[in-house]
C-alpha cells in the first residue's frame, strides 16, 4: 500500500522541521520522491527495488566478517537492503566512532555503535542525527508498541529537546529473571547446620556467622568464606532496600526520591547510607566477607567459586558460572522499619544511542523499518536464536535450543565462538530488544526464574524506577566535572568505612567534603533532569 500524497508531504516536511534539522541534506527532493515510492509500508520485501546502505558497526570477534554473515546475508533477502559494513572491535569503537563523527566521514547508519546521551545530544541538535519521533510513529510499529507499553522506555530515550535521535538495547521488563535477582545461599550448608533461609538483617548475620564457624561444607577445615563477590557492589545493591534506599531502583544509583520532599535526594550522604555501610563494616570485619573482594579479579573469583567455598554469592547462577549445585536466591530481607523491599533493579534500557541514522541517509524511512524488525518477536528470534535446524531447534515442548553444533563445537569453539560464524550479538552490542523465549543465557534458566519468583512480591514494580536521566549539552558539561569527582570520592569513601580505614565518627567531614565538591549544584541539575522527565 503506497502512502497517500497528504502523509507523503508530511512526513518530508517532518524530516525538516522536526529538531530543526534536515535529514535529507544533499538529497535531491527527485531522489526522495523515488525513495518513497520504492518503499513498502509493511510487509516485506522493505522495499521493491534492491538497495545499498553504508553502515557502521561494532563486534566482538575481530575475525567476523559481517558482509559475508549469514544474519546479514538472510536479512537482505528479506528485506531488498544491502548493508555495507565497515566494522571495528569494541576495544577501538570509542576512538573509530568518535573520528568519524569528527572529521565528517560517517557513513548513514551507526549500528551497535554505543553512542553515549551526550553524542545523541549533540550530533542530534546539529542534524548529524535525524530526529526519529515521526518515522518512529508511522515506520516502527513494534517498537512503537513497546514504547507505549512501557512509558520509561520513551522517557529515557526521549533527549532536553523532546526527540529521540537513537534506538536502545532494550531488556523485556517481563523477563524477570533477567531484572530480578538477590545473591545466591547455599542451601545444603542451611541444611547441614538446621537453619532456616535468613529473612531478616539479624537472621543474615547470624548464618554467615555460622556458616565461618561451624563447618558448614564438613572438612573439618576453617576453608570458608561466608559471602563472595567481584567487588562490594553486589553486597551493598542487595541490602539498599533493607535500609529504604533507592526507592526509584538502581539505574540511577547515587539518586531516589526523598520521601519527605518528592525531590530528587543524594543517597551517599543519608542517615540510611551511613547505617546502611556500618551493618556491612561489621560483617566485613568479622570475616564474613570475603577479604579480598574489593581487589578479587573475575577469573579470580570464578576460580575460588569452583572450591565449593563460597556460602554466598553475587552474581549470576552458580550452577551455570561454576558448575556448583544447591544454591538458592536469598530472601528479601525485612529492612530497618520492618519492610521488606527490593530495590536493586534498574531500567530495562541498555545503552540508548545503539541505531542512529545520519543525515547522510537516502532512505531514512526504510532503514527505521529495518531495525524495527528487531523489536518484534520475530526479529528478536532471528537475532540471538538464527535459523532453525542450523543454529536452533525447537523442542516437542515448544523451547527452543541451540543446536549440538553450537553448544558443543567439533572445532572446539565455546558457545559465543560457534554461533558468531552466523549472529553478532555475543559482547552485548547491539540495538533491539532481549526476550526469555530466545535469549539462552544463565538468566533464562530454571534456578534464576525461581530466584525471580520469590523475589518479585517484595521488588519494586517497573513502573516506579527511574531511567537515567537526560541532560542539555550545557548541564552535560557542567554535571560531568561534578559528577566524575563525587563519585569517585564516594567510591573511595565507601570502601575506606567498610574496611575500616575510616571511622564513623568522620562521616560529617566527609559529608561536608561532598558539599564542598559541588553537590548542591549536582542535585540542582539533576532535579532539573527529573523535572522534565515528569513533564514527558
Amino acid at each position: 500500500m503506497k502512502m497517500n500524497l497528504f502523509v507523503t508531504v508530511f512526513v518530508l516536511l517532518s524530516l525538516v522541521l522536526v529538531g530543526c534539522s534536515d535529514s535529507t541534506t544533499g538529497i535531491s527532493e527527485e531522489d526522495r520522491e523515488s525513495a518513497l515510492e520504492n518503499l513498502n509500508d509493511e510487509g516485506f520485501p522493505i522495499v521493491n527495488e534492491k538497495i545499498e546502505v553504508e553502515g557502521f558497526a561494532a563486534k566482538f570477534f575481530a575475525a567476523q566478517d559481517w558482509n559475508n554473515l549469514m544474519l546479514w546475508e538472510e536479512y537482505e533477502k528479506k528485506s531488498n537492503i544491502k548493508v555495507n559494513w565497515e566494522t571495528v572491535t569494541t576495544e577501538v569503537l570509542a576512538e573509530r566512532r568518535n573520528l568519524k563523527l569528527a572529521s565528517g566521514d560517517y557513513p548513514e547508519i551507526m549500528f551497535a555503535s554505543a553512542l553515549s546521551r551526550t553524542d545523541l545530544a549533540q550530533y542530534g541538535n546539529q542534524g548529524t542525527f535525524i530526529a526519529l519521533n515521526e518515522l518512529i510513529d508511522l515506520y516502527a510499529p513494534n517498537f512503537k508498541k513497546i514504547m507505549e507499553e512501557y512509558p520509561i522506555v520513551e522517557k529515557g530515550i526521549t533527549m532536553p529537546d523532546g526527540n529521540i535521535y537513537g534506538f536502545p538495547a532494550i531488556f523485556d521488563p517481563d523477563f524477570k529473571g533477567l531484572h530480578i535477582g538477590t545473591p545466591w545461599i547455599n542451601k545444603e550448608w542451611l541444611e547441614n547446620l538446621e537453619l532456616e533461609e535468613p529473612k531478616t538483617l539479624e537472621e543474615l548475620y547470624e548464618v554467615l556467622t555460622a556458616f565461618k564457624e561451624q563447618d558448614p561444607n564438613g572438612s573439618g577445615k576453617d576453608d570458608v568464606i561466608p559471602w563472595g563477590g567481584v567487588s562490594i557492589n553486589g553486597v551493598i545493591n542487595y541490602l539498599r532496600g533493607a535500609f529504604e534506599l533507592n526507592n526509584r531502583g538502581v539505574a540511577n544509583l547515587h539518586i531516589d526520591q526523598d520521601p519527605q520532599t518528592g525531590n530528587v535526594r543524594f543517597i551517599p550522604t543519608t542517615d540510611n547510607y551511613k547505617q546502611l555501610l556500618e551493618y556491612v563494616n561489621k560483617l566485613y570485619s568479622e570475616g564474613l566477607i570475603d577479604q579480598e573482594i574489593f581487589t578479587i579479579a573475575y577469573h579470580e573469583f570464578t576460580s575460588k567459586g569452583t572450591q565449593g567455598i563460597y556460602g554466598v554469592i553475587n552474581g549470576i547462577d552458580p550452577g551455570t558460572l561454576m558448575n556448583l549445585e544447591g544454591y538458592v536466591g536469598l530472601p528479601v530481607l525485612e529492612g530497618i522499619n520492618g519492610k521488606r523491599l527490593n530495590t536493586a533493579i534498574g531500567s530495562p534500557l541498555g545503552n540508548i544511542g545503539m541505531f542512529v541514522i545520519t543525515d547522510k541517509a537516502k532512505n531514512p524511512e526504510a532503514m527505521v523499518r529495518w531495525i524495527d524488525y528487531f523489536y518484534g518477536d520475530e526479529g528478536a528470534k532471528n537475532f540471538f536464536l538464527g535459523f532453525e535446524g542450523i543454529t536452533y531447534i525447537e523442542t516437542e515442548d515448544g523451547v527452543y535450543e541451540y543446536t549440538e553444533e553450537i553448544t558443543n563445537n567439533p572445532d572446539g569453539l565455546n558457545l559465543d565462538q560457534a554461533i558468531s560464524q552466523y549472529l553478532t550479538w555475543p559482547g552485548g552490542f547491539y540495538p533491539g530488544i532481549v526476550k526469555e523465549q530466545y535469549f539462552k543465557g544463565a538468566e533464562g534458566n530454571e534456578a534464576s526464574r525461581a530466584r525471580a519468583e520469590k523475589a518479585e512480591p517484595y521488588t519494586l514494580d517497573m513502573n516506579e524506577v527511574w531511567p537515567v536521566f537526560n541532560f542539555t549539552l550545557e548541564e552535560h558539561e557542567e554535571l560531568t566535572v561534578i559528577q566524575n569527582d563525587i563519585n569517585t570520592y564516594v567510591e573511595e569513601s565507601t570502601a575506606e568505612f567498610v574496611t575500616g580505614r575510616r571511622s564513623f565518627s568522620d562521616w560529617d567531614n566527609y559529608v561536608n567534603q561532598l558539599e564542598r565538591m559541588g553537590l548542591n549544584r549536582y542535585l540542582e541539575i539533576i532535579q532539573a533532569a527529573y523535572e522534565r522527565y515528569l513533564e514527558e
